[in-house]
């Protein structure tokens, strides 16, 4: 029989801002769950509700009470002035704590809970864990100190996660407060003290028949092992990074399993497939098939792995998949966001602040029932709003999305409005959507957080807001940048076709002024912001100014003023231009001025990959019937010279090639011609016809030209297809692509 922990807090029933009476905690054996309640009211109070072994005779009572039930589960009722939460063992108490805190009204000494309570949960998966690795590569984790960690900590097992992954053996970062060693070692004392499980992400990233740096390599696990108070599990990736077969993988792996067992009997080793082919793949199942390792725990899927669907297909029942879903990118990554403005991808990048609460419930519901829990992938503070939702959909995956916000807002900003500050995270990922120059919703949810800043100075310091603020002003800031910029491109092409002598002149005067910054105190206000992000969570917005990893790494700031139109191209353009004869040059800036505008009237152009300039590109499937993208296509964003390339930015934003581009009422007596840029090659039909190339060029940006015969064309409808293209061989980077497609009316 399980023993019975009766832990009694006493809150005086409450009016909205009434004066309160000394509060008592009554408790036999103090645990964690009554630590957390007492200390996170009294964070957002200033409440102390001291814990003794009595209970008063007045007022409303939390019984917090020991059952057996459904592992991790808890149960809360209110009768009266009784609220009772029953769990299973300490950390269904602590769930059920977090849930009290969550719905939880705060005010300056008064805090208020509902008169009816009536709540029921068990996690729908055993796994609700993220990977909060302390390494420079992280834009934010490397400069915590150990007590961020612990909070940090506290909150996710607040919103319902029970795992959390560190990352060992990490070189020095410029922003550590502490060793590496020492942080994982805190962080394992810190899961102990929740009793969460603790899990490491360990790679190779040597060649294993290096017999001297594998043996390095076991001798740190065998000291992880022996230091650590708590380890559930190692997780080891396949690939990304690494790059070793399987055939010594897995010898490594039994290797591994001896000291582990040691010293922590119920730990278990998890495996991903990431980066291995299909043959690689099948020499796993066959090993875990044959040899039904009692170390391994599962298989982990991650990016560039098999998908959960085949993966358990090909698994033996009795090991458990883990999903390790990155929710932390934007673009280059496993969800990226689906058709992203150009404007943002080439300033926020790959990792900005990234609230997207309806994208990440529509994947997360879709997948779930494949997989058997989860350890996101995260490289930073910037993704919190999409670690807590994800830990909540794993309580319940049908959890609605805006309720889930409001219990995010009304815990961390506990002196706002919690419905209207749900609405504005909800708005913030809506500022994502379809081409940025026409969404002026961009500018309403900038006025919306502007009107909250004004309303609750006390949150200035809270990084939450401070993240939340930022976004708001950044992408009101870019939206603007890219509707002058826009403009002035456009009068930069139509005075290089005014044939008066000093076009190159008078164009770059025009780009120039761009240096005139639109809204310079949103400007300032995102500098200032960026500045107090890394004062109060360490995040690293710029790699000069506060040493973020690389530029990808969310080095926002570095980006804020970065060209939105072809200004740098168009420079370039222009000093080769000036070395050509005069014939020369004045075909040379013909070309230029009617780029996007070529031929006679009843022309058409595409840049592919830019939601607001490609009216002509057949898109697939939408986020409701495919949250995957599988059957779906999304534009891809190069990072060419780390996102400072000065090519068109045409080039750099791509679909590989569309599904199909659609023309109607075209002229039936006319003669087209298609144009294409882009890379590679291009097997184009037109209308299931396979067009024959006139010129065919495969450099980036190069001309590749296609007559269309006019029988094809004696319709009025044009649909041009690509063949696909076997590439699997290349890198990525040198897939075939097209950038840019113009239909030509000769």
């Amino acid at each position: 029989m399980r023993g019975f922990l009766i832990i009694l807090f006493f809150i005086p029933q409450l009016c909205a801002g009434s004066v309160l009476p000394p509060v008592t905690i009554v408790s036999k054996d103090k645990q964690v769950a009554t630590q957390v309640l007492q200390e996170e009211v009294k964070r957002r109070t200033g409440l102390v509700w001291p814990i003794t072994a009595q209970a008063p005779d007045n007022g409303v009572v939390i019984i917090f009470q020991t059952k057996p039930c459904a592992p991790e589960s808890y149960h809360i009722h209110r009768t009266g002035r009784i609220i009772l939460v029953e769990g299973d063992g300490s950390r269904g108490l602590l769930y059920g704590a977090g849930y009290l805190l969550r719905i939880m009204q705060y005010r300056q000494k008064a805090a208020m809970l509902p008169e009816e309570i009536h709540a029921d949960a068990t996690p729908e998966k055993g796994i609700r864990g993220h990977q909060i690795g302390y390494r420079n590569l992280a834009n934010s984790y490397d400069g915590w100190t150990p007590e961020q960690y612990e909070q940090y900590i506290r909150d996710l097992a607040i919103f319902g996660a029970n795992s959390i992954e560190a990352i060992p053996f990490m070189p020095a970062s410029p922003h550590f407060t502490v060793s590496s060693n020492e942080m994982t070692h805190r962080i394992s004392g810190y899961c102990k003290k929740y009793d969460l499980d603790f899990s490491v992400w360990t790679p190779a990233t040597f060649d294993l028949k290096d017999t001297i740096k594998k043996h390095q390599f076991l001798m740190q696990f065998d000291t992880l092992f022996r230091e650590t108070v708590r380890l559930n599990a190692v997780f080891f990736p396949g690939g990304d990074p690494g790059n070793n077969a399987p055939q010594l993988v897995l010898p490594l792996l039994e290797e591994l399993a001896v000291p582990l067992k040691q010293y922590h009997p119920e730990a278990s080793i998890w495996l991903s497939l990431q980066g291995y082919d299909s043959t690689e793949c099948a020499f796993v199942y066959s090993y875990i098939h044959q040899r039904k390792p009692l170390w391994l725990g599962g298989i982990v899927v991650g990016p560039s792995s098999p998908s959960l669907e085949n993966t358990r297909a090909a698994l033996p029942p009795q090991y458990k998949i883990r999903h390790y879903p990155d929710i932390t990118h934007t673009v280059r990554c496993d969800y990226p966001v689906v058709w992203w403005d150009p404007a943002f991808a080439f300033t926020l990048g790959r990792e900005p602040v990234n609230p997207q609460p309806v994208y990440y419930a529509n994947i997360y519901r879709f997948i779930a029932p494949d997989m058997d829990g989860f350890i996101s992938y995260s490289d930073g503070a910037h993704d919190d709003i999409n670690k807590m939702l994800w830990s909540m959909l794993g309580w319940n995956s049908k959890a609605d999305v805006r309720e889930m916000m409001i219990q995010y807002a009304n815990y961390f900003f506990p002196s706002a409005s919690p419905e209207l500050i749900a609405d504005g995270i909800l708005a913030l990922e809506k500022n994502w959507e379809g081409p940025v120059t026409d969404n002026g919703g961009i500018t309403a949810t900038l006025t919306l957080w502007q009107q909250q800043e004004r309303l609750h100075a006390e949150l200035a310091g809270n990084w939450r807001w401070q993240m939340c603020l930022l976004r708001a002003y950044y992408d009101a800031y870019t939206r603007e940048r890219a509707i002058r910029e826009a403009t002035l491109e456009a009068e930069v092409n139509r005075t290089l076709l005014e044939h008066k002598g000093n076009e190159i002149a008078n164009a770059e005067r025009i780009l120039q002024q761009a240096d005139q910054k639109v809204k310079p105190q949103w400007r300032n206000r995102i500098i200032a912001l960026c500045d107090d992000l890394y004062k109060s969570v360490s995040l690293q917005t710029s790699v000069a100014k506060y040493k973020a990893a690389g530029p990808e790494r969310g080095a926002i700031l570095d980006f804020l003023d970065r060209p939105l139109n072809n200004r740098w191209w168009l420079e370039d353009k222009f000093r080769y231009i000036k070395t050509l004869p005069l014939a020369e040059q004045r075909k040379a800036l013909d070309t230029l001025g009617r780029w996007e505008n070529p031929g006679r009237p009843g022309s058409f152009y595409d840049d592919i990959g830019n939601v607001s300039k490609s009216p002509h590109v057949v898109r697939k499937e939408d986020l409701h019937t495919d949250p995957l993208m599988r059957r779906s296509d999304t534009p891809g964003f190069d990072w060419w010279e780390s996102g400072y390339s000065r090519k068109r930015l045409s080039w750099m934003v791509s679909l590989r090639w569309p599904a199909a581009m659609r023309y109607d009422h075209l002229d039936t007596t006319a003669h087209y011609v298609v144009r294409i840029t882009g890379y590679g090659e291009s097997l184009l039909r037109a209308n299931g016809v396979l067009l024959k190339p006139s010129l065919y060029n495969k450099g980036t940006g190069e001309i590749k030209e296609f007559p269309v015969p006019a029988d094809i064309s004696k319709s009025g409808t044009l649909l041009l297809t690509w063949d696909d293209i076997n590439e699997e061989h290349l890198n990525w980077r040198q897939h075939s692509r097209v950038a840019e497609v113009w239909l030509i009316k000769l």
